[in-house]
């Protein structure tokens, strides 16, 4: 198994923007070979941001970056400026290999 996120610091009063961009996105993951699953979870805000992680869950790591590789992918990601819009900076990557 292989859980791939990004973190995102939104900006103040702009979280309701930024959750309707991910609600509202033409999503085709549930057809990807490999995926599982897919979360939004929102943090709680502090005097800067509030932070976000989007987290995936994929049948291995080789599944997630054939993905990442895929017009799929590209297509999931053509609205990617609006959402990063509402962002203070890119967003982060992390991605993890389960050990157990």
């Amino acid at each position: 198994m292989y859980i791939a996120m990004n973190r995102f610091r939104v900006a103040l009063g702009r979280e309701e923007e930024f959750v309707e961009v991910w609600k509202n996105r033409d999503s085709t993951l549930d057809s990807v070979p490999g995926f599982q699953q897919f979360h939004l979870l929102q943090g709680k805000s502090d005097e800067e941001h509030t932070p976000f992680v989007s987290h995936s869950v994929w049948e291995s790591r080789e599944r997630f970056s054939a993905w990442t590789e895929s017009e799929s992918f590209r297509k999931a990601h053509a609205n990617a400026k609006m959402s990063m819009s509402v962002c203070l900076g890119p967003p982060q990557f992390e991605g993890f290999d389960c050990v157990l």
